[in-house]
């Protein structure tokens, strides 16, 4: 059945200033695919372009504007998937898809996926890179939140992990240096965070220069997020790392991405299931995917000053599956 489909942007400013090594902002800049049929239901999806993997918001808003044709004479999820690339715009689209589905069957999207319905999850919750000082007193105000996600940055980043564990010492840690540090002071950083117990470590090294993970015995487990995208960057992996951070954005939907789920568990990698900063319902399809995740990153609206209505429920650091009117 055909569809019409629609694209806009928002804007949605953040509680405070979210930085990380490549940089700073101060608001969720998100795209919103969204559908209607015949029958006038309704499915969206929302995506976070992303500079990183050389998206901006004018582009993944045109990628999915050149879907409204194809999407009028029929493609349905399915054909989306060679019709567009992984990525931002794709996500979007796919996850509107979903919706569409769910609404129009009047079956949950988790049922839909073959999926147990869904529980609610402990998340992390991300501490900004700053100065030791300053992400202590983050540290100190979340501290009563079981999981952290801490931001690094390359120098002076012992410092700062140490600092964090000082102000927050019941916590779980688990740190993201977003390809911040370099071959040369690895163990250095490594050592610091396994002194204060870090779980997990994301993404340590640039992506084109994670070789130097290859065959290394490292105390805390390294997972991949900016070095894998979908199924196709997982065979580079195996021996580097110990996990993977699927976000829909990078898989370009809830689709792949569950295809990437099944393939890294086979691979014998352990999975995380992160996010860009960005609204509830953004994250509503990633709640179905992190059932199945040892590390959930789903922190994203509680970084904004506001977020939409019928938003995810989150009571303390535990996120609620979305309700129907949502998304789903």
């Amino acid at each position: 059945m055909s569809a019409v489909l629609s694209v806009h942007v928002e804007r949605w400013p953040l509680a405070s200033t979210f930085t990380i090594s490549r940089g700073a902002k101060t608001e969720a800049v998100t795209v919103i695919a969204e559908l209607v049929d015949g029958g006038g239901h309704r499915g969206r999806g929302e995506c976070v372009p992303y500079a990183r993997y050389g998206e901006t918001v004018e582009a993944v808003a045109a990628s999915i504007e050149a879907m409204r044709g194809p999407v009028r004479q029929g493609l349905d999820r399915a054909g989306l998937q060679s019709a567009m690339p992984a990525g931002a715009a794709r996500n979007a689209l796919d996850c509107a898809f979903w919706d569409l589905e769910a609404k129009r069957s009047g079956v949950p999207a988790y049922r839909l996926a073959g999926l147990p319905p869904p529980r609610p999850l402990v998340t992390a919750y991300t501490i900004s890179l700053g100065t030791p000082a300053a992400m202590a007193e983050a540290a100190a105000k979340a501290s009563v939140r079981p999981l952290l996600k801490v931001k690094l940055g390359g120098a002076g980043d012992p410092e700062r992990i140490r600092a964090v564990r000082r102000a927050a010492p019941k916590s779980a840690l688990i740190v993201d240096a977003n390809e911040a540090w370099d071959p040369d002071h690895l163990d250095e950083n490594l050592a610091a965070c396994a002194e204060v117990g870090v779980r997990l470590i994301e993404q340590p090294l640039p992506a084109a220069d994670d070789g130097a993970l290859a065959g290394r015995a490292c105390p805390i487990a390294i997972c991949a997020d900016e070095s894998v995208h979908d199924r196709a960057s997982l065979a580079g992996l195996v021996g580097k790392y110990a996990a993977v951070n699927i976000k829909l954005d990078k898989a370009g939907g809830l689709t792949e991405a569950l295809r990437l789920a099944d393939e890294a568990e086979r691979a014998g990698l352990g999975l995380m299931v992160g996010c860009m900063v960005a609204t509830s319902l953004a994250m509503a399809p990633a709640v179905l995917l992190a059932q199945r995740a040892r590390v959930v990153d789903l922190d994203g609206p509680l970084l904004l000053a506001a977020d939409r209505p019928d938003a995810l429920a989150y009571d303390g650091s535990l996120v609620h599956p979305p309700t129907r009117a949502l998304w789903g």
